[in-house]
């Protein structure tokens, strides 16, 4: 019997998403949380984060123009071996050192990865452009978000109970298995991958960027989803330079401040999180789960809602509206005094983060012209990894300064204030 390759590419492309959900809602979902029970601060954590932000922004030029010519299915799939094998690594950590190295040890691994990680973060943009037809791209990313949500949230959920019944440090190494689990087969739909479209077909229909919810390649940590997009444009410099100075004399580089300080303020409470719910509130790891659970299915949902909104009071009002309401999870976390405002705050934010993500896609694709994107993203990834590793070091400092729940308060007010500065953008 004949298969059909483009079915066939897109269950692998399913299974590829269903499985990285069993991985994002395992392993890279209680990295922080474990480091955090062994006692890591604040700047530990952020090194989780600011750490791969740092060699994303050293290498994904390198990487982008590295991957021109080659072919980009068999690229990732080799990438995200190199990627993941660290998550099997995880589990051994508690045999092989004391607590205290752990946690550098964690930090060690994380910035290992991080390299073949950039690598797999753009060869994989570049794959799904290739093998998906630019008219089956929105409805295919929308399969893929929801199987993402589902195995993602009952993951997180199925790991708290996991990691409270079970004795530590063994409840975490149980997470991380199941976490390897996720990460091989996702790799093994990945290799089933195959370019199947003529080269003629394979041009970006400008009106359809890539808008999945989560990126691969990356580490999350609590309200830090990154946006996916663009990265393919890294392949494809056709001779000329990735970076071009002189766009940032015209409004793009209006945009990019915009963003860089978005961006910076995005990410300054993120690695606060984790110590302030163990430390601070001592909440269980099931509590901790139940918060992260509904921060990614109310993230789905309002994605869903988001393009009816949008059409009901347009972009500029749509990423006004959701800027203006990010404050809200930092805000509600560092109001909080148990698990009930904690989960509130999930709810909350995620539903304003998954109408946020379609907001700043529309502003960033308004600004980029049809022309010269490759350009425009270049920078663009360049001004969102410089401002997630400005951010996350800065969480840190402040709450030496401060302390924790106020420099989660001030985080609040300063995304409040960013918001201002998309009054002034054209997008």
């Amino acid at each position: 019997m004949k298969i059909d390759p483009l079915k066939d590419n897109l269950r692998h492309l399913y299974g590829d998403v269903a499985w990285f959900g069993v991985l994002a809602g395992t392993a890279m979902a209680y990295l922080s949380v474990y480091a955090a029970r062994l006692g890591a601060d604040a700047f530990q954590i952020a090194l989780l984060t600011a750490g791969p932000a740092g060699l994303n922004l050293a290498f994904s030029l390198q990487s982008g123009r590295w991957l021109e010519g080659r072919p980009f299915p068999a690229v990732t799939f080799r990438s995200s071996i190199a990627h993941r094998v660290i998550y099997l690594l995880f589990i051994i950590l508690p045999w092989t050192m004391p607590p205290r190295l752990q946690v550098w040890g964690m930090v060690g691994l994380v910035l290992i990865g991080a390299i073949p990680g950039t690598l797999l973060a753009i060869a994989f943009n570049a794959t799904y452009a290739e093998i998906v037809p630019a008219e089956h791209r929105a409805h295919v990313t929308g399969r893929r978000n929801a199987y993402l949500a589902i195995a993602l949230t009952s993951s997180v959920l199925a790991s708290g109970q996991v990691l409270n019944r079970v004795a530590f440090p063994l409840n975490f190494q149980i997470v991380f298995a199941v976490g390897a689990l996720g990460a091989v087969m996702s790799s093994y739909h990945l290799y089933g991958l195959r370019s199947v479209m003529p080269t003629a077909a394979r041009a970006d229909h400008p009106a359809r960027p890539i808008g999945s919810l989560l990126r691969p390649g990356s580490f999350r940590l609590p309200d830090a989803p990154r946006l996916s997009i663009g990265l393919r444009y890294l392949t494809r410099s056709g001779g000329k330079p990735m970076v071009r100075l002189d766009l940032l004399r015209g409004s793009f580089g209006g945009v990019l401040v915009t963003l860089l300080v978005f961006y910076a303020v995005q990410h300054l409470p993120i690695p606060l999180f984790p110590v302030f719910w163990v430390q601070e509130l001592g909440l269980s790891d099931a509590a901790i789960g139940v918060g992260q659970a509904g921060f990614y299915g109310t993230m789905f949902l309002s994605s869903l809602l988001a393009g009816p909104i949008r059409r009901r009071i347009g972009r500029r009002q749509l990423i006004l509206v959701s800027a203006m309401l990010y404050g809200i999870y930092p805000l509600l976390n560092g109001l909080a005094r148990n698990e009930w405002l904690v989960w509130a705050a999930s709810l909350a934010g995620g539903a304003v983060w998954g109408l946020l993500n379609v907001g700043l896609i529309d502003f960033l694709f308004d600004n980029v012209p049809d022309g010269d994107r490759p350009a425009h993203m270049a920078l663009h990834n360049l001004t969102m990894n410089a401002g997630i590793l400005i951010g996350s070091l800065m969480g840190p400092l402040a709450s030496d300064v401060i302390g924790l729940r106020q420099s989660m308060l001030a985080a609040a007010v300063l995304r409040l204030a960013v918001a201002g500065l998309f009054v002034f953008m054209k997008g």
